[in-house]
C-alpha cells in the first residue's frame, strides 16, 4: 500500500486548462474517489498519477518518492479503462497473465497467480473463455483481475462500469468494494456518478472545471456541502436565497422575499459562512429533510406533483410562491393527490447555510 501525493500541480493542453493547482494526498489502502461532470479534469488528474500525462506544473508523489516524469511501466501501477482494453483473440487467462508475462515471471508463479485472482474476482470457470463468449461485467472482472494480478502499489479505475446496465453496475460496484478491501490497495476511482462515488468511497474528491470544489467522506460531501456547487451536484436539494433576519445563540432565523421565515442553527452553515444580521445567505434543504405534519418550521402549501416510488412519496409542494421537493418515507398512510392541501415541518438541524 502506498500513499499518493499532488502538490501544486497544474495540467495545461495549449490554452487549455485541464487542472489548476491541486493539491491532494490519498491515504495508503484508501478508497478514494474523483467525482465531477465530464471535463470537469477528473481523468486528467488519474492520467498523470499514471504517468500518461506529464503536469505542466506540480510534483506527484508516491510514498514521498517523486514520479512526476516516471514511466507508467515503472510505477507499478494497476490500471481498469473505460472499455476494459482486454485482448479478444485471448482467453480469460492469458488476459490475466499478460502483465505477468510482460515481467518475465517464470511460469509456475504466474498461473498460481492467475488461479487465485480468478478466483479472487468470481470467474473460477471461465478461464479458457476467449473475451467475447463473456457478459459485460464478466469482462470488466477480468479487466480488474488483470490489473490485480501484479500486485499493484495502487489501482486506477476510470469509470469502470459506465458500459454496464443499472443492475449490473449496482452487482459489480459492490464487487469492486469487496475485493479492495480484502486486498487493502491503494484504489483512486474515477465516477461521474454520485452513487458509485458515495457507496463505495473513503474519502470523494468534487471537480468542476479544473478546480477541487470539496474533498470529504461521503457523509461530509453529502450533509455538509462547502458550496452550491457541491450542495446540487451530489443528489438533490431545495436551495433558498434567503436573509439573515437574526442570530440568537445557536439559532439563526432566515427569510426569503416572499415571506417564507425559517430558523435554522449556527452549527448547520459551511465553515467559510459568516451569519450576520441582514447578510444575504444559501440556504440548503434535502428533501428528505421534511417530516409530516406539524413542528418547527412549519411550511403549508398546495402539492404541485406526486410521486409514489414504494419505499417514499415524492412531492414537490408550492409554498409561498416557492416550489420545493419533499420526500416522506412511505408509513403506509393516505398518500396526498395534486392539488391537495399538506402541512410539513423541517426540524432546524436539517438546514445548512452556504455563502456560495
Amino acid at each position: 500500500m502506498k500513499s499518493v501525493r499532488i502538490e501544486n500541480v497544474t495540467k495545461k493542453f495549449g490554452n487549455v486548462l485541464g487542472v489548476s493547482e491541486l493539491n491532494l494526498e490519498v491515504k495508503p489502502g484508501e478508497f478514494f474517489t474523483f467525482l465531477g461532470p465530464s471535463g470537469c479534469g477528473k481523468t486528467t488528474t488519474l492520467r498523470m498519477i499514471a504517468g500518461f500525462y506529464y503536469p505542466t506544473t506540480g510534483k506527484v508523489y508516491f510514498d514521498g518518492q517523486d514520479v512526476t516524469t516516471l514511466q507508467p511501466n515503472k510505477r507499478n501501477i494497476g490500471m481498469v479503462f473505460q472499455n476494459y482494453a482486454l485482448f479478444p483473440h485471448m482467453t480469460v487467462d492469458e488476459n490475466i497473465a499478460f502483465g505477468l508475462q510482460v515481467r518475465k515471471l517464470p511460469k509456475s508463479d504466474i498461473r498460481q497467480k492467475v488461479d487465485r485472482i480468478r478466483g479472487l474476482v468470481h470467474l473460477g470457470q471461465y478461464g479458457s473463455r476467449k473475451i467475447n463468449e463473456l457478459s459485460g461485467g464478466q469482462q470488466q472482472r477480468v479487466a480488474l483481475a488483470r490489473a490485480l494480478v501484479i500486485e499493484p502499489d495502487i489501482l486506477l479505475l476510470d469509470e469502470p462500469l459506465s458500459n454496464l446496465d443499472a443492475k449490473l453496475r449496482e452487482e459489480t460496484r459492490v464487487e469492486i468494494k469487496r475485493i479492495q478491501t480484502e486486498l487493502g490497495v491503494t484504489t483512486i476511482y474515477v465516477t461521474h456518478d454520485q452513487t458509485e462515488a458515495m457507496s463505495m468511497s473513503d474519502r470523494i474528491m468534487v471537480m468542476e472545471s479544473g478546480l477541487v470544489k470539496q474533498v470529504g467522506t461521503p457523509q461530509e460531501i453529502y450533509h455538509k456541502p462547502n458550496n452550491r456547487f457541491v450542495a446540487t451536484f451530489i443528489g438533490e436539494t431545495n436551495m433558498l436565497e434567503m436573509k439573515v433576519s437574526s442570530i440568537e445563540g445557536d439559532v439563526v432565523t432566515v427569510e426569503s422575499e416572499n415571506g417564507l421565515i425559517l430558523r435554522g442553527l449556527v452549527n448547520g452553515a459551511a465553515k467559510e459562512v459568516q451569519l450576520a444580521a441582514d447578510s444575504t445567505i444559501h440556504v440548503s434543504i434535502r428533501p428528505e429533510a421534511f417530516e409530516a405534519g406539524p413542528g418547527d418550521n412549519t411550511v403549508k402549501g398546495t402539492i404541485e406533483f406526486v410521486e409514489f416510488t414504494g419505499l417514499s412519496v415524492n412531492y414537490i409542494v408550492h409554498v409561498n410562491g416557492t416550489s420545493l421537493k419533499a420526500m416522506i418515507i412511505n408509513g403506509g398512510s393516505a398518500i396526498k393527490a395534486v392539488r391537495d392541501e399538506i402541512e410539513l415541518h423541517i426540524p432546524p438541524r436539517n438546514l445548512y447555510f452556504l455563502a456560495e
